[in-house]
């Protein structure tokens, strides 16, 4: 039994903003079948116990942690800057 239509993949392409030429369609259409009844037989899988996970493997974050760093002086960081006027920096106008 058929679930995906012509109709049904055209509306899709339109949305995506996708132009799909009869061609296109022809194949997208039973594909795209094929796809949903795969996802028919994983829907008959028996999830009972199954906790719900993100990853198959168990990751940690792998980020440092947040520590408190000195800052970069002001001073410093306007001398750093090509333009300055007292303690801002200077920056081309860039609105007419």
């Amino acid at each position: 039994m058929s679930v995906v239509t012509k109709q049904d993949v055209q509306h899709v392409a339109r949305l995506a903003r996708i132009r799909l030429e009869d061609a296109e369609l022809a194949t997208f259409v039973p594909q795209l079948d094929e796809i949903l009844g795969y996802v028919r037989q994983l829907q008959s899988v028996s999830t009972e116990g199954v906790e719900p996970t993100s990853h198959v493997l168990p990751l940690a974050n792998v980020t440092r942690p947040d520590a408190n760093q000195p800052c970069l002086d002001p001073e410093r960081a306007l001398r750093l800057a090509p333009a300055r006027h007292n303690q801002f920096v200077k920056v081309p106008k860039v609105i007419e």
